[in-house]
């Protein structure tokens, strides 16, 4: 349920093109998930039982799209709220023929809460969120400890939940919040930051990252088993 006094992490942005909307309107029933119909069928969604992976926040699907022609035994929920992206998603999807894909167009703190089931997700990415670099905005930042707790939640034991950015009070930010969330231990320790991981594929938005001189952080952690 829609939360009025929460900040939201994200502002609706950017035009659709005809093909965009064309997917959106043809290809949802194929590769689109409603929001708010309960928590989610996994085995029955992709009519088998594999390692599940979820990005949040997939932008033009250049990350996901490549995951999943790349890992075709897993499967992967995208969320993102932003149609043109999502749009294009589907167009490509389609294109290549992907079968292991699906996307959910809403909010992703309410896709934790409501549709993903406890203990079910294998790996979260979460690359190159929203900085909201200015102060003032801070609390509109995605990675907050409430949000912390539901990535907590829906990873197995052991699940893995991977992110970066290339702002370094972000980092800094993300790091603060997670090492404190009692269901996550960072895997290079307190305070750390690991390497690149070799699969993860550079977008655009990291390129865009790199030309303006910024140092691309990548973050683990793995989810911890609680009473």
């Amino acid at each position: 349920m829609e939360n009025p006094t929460r900040p939201r992490s994200f502002v609706t942005r950017g035009r659709k093109t005809e093909a965009q909307q064309r997917a959106l309107d043809e290809l949802w029933p194929v590769y689109g998930i409603d929001h708010g119909k309960g928590p989610l069928a996994l085995d029955e969604l992709f009519g088998r039982h594999a390692e599940r992976v979820v990005e949040i926040g997939f932008g033009d699907g250049e990350n996901l799209l490549a995951l999943a022609a790349l890992h075709p035994e897993r499967d992967f929920v995208g969320v993102e709220v932003h149609g043109a992206g999502v749009g294009r998603t589907l167009n490509e999807a389609n294109i290549r023929g992907l079968t292991n894909l699906r996307v959910i167009r809403h909010d992703a703190v309410e896709v934790l809460e409501d549709d993903l089931p406890a203990a079910s997700i294998d790996e979260v990415l979460i690359f190159f969120p929203d900085p909201w670099p200015k102060s003032r905005h801070h609390r509109r930042r995605l990675v907050q400890p409430a949000f912390a707790e539901l990535l907590a939640r829906v990873l197995k034991p052991a699940g893995v939940l991977r992110l970066a950015t290339d702002w370094e009070d972000y980092a800094a930010h993300m790091i603060g919040v997670l090492d404190a969330c009692e269901g996550l231990v960072n895997a290079a320790g307190p305070g750390g930051f690991v390497a690149r991981p070799e699969d993860r594929p550079v977008t655009r938005f990291e390129r865009r990252g790199e030309r303006l001189g910024h140092a691309i952080k990548d973050l683990e952690y793995r989810a911890v088993a609680r009473p």
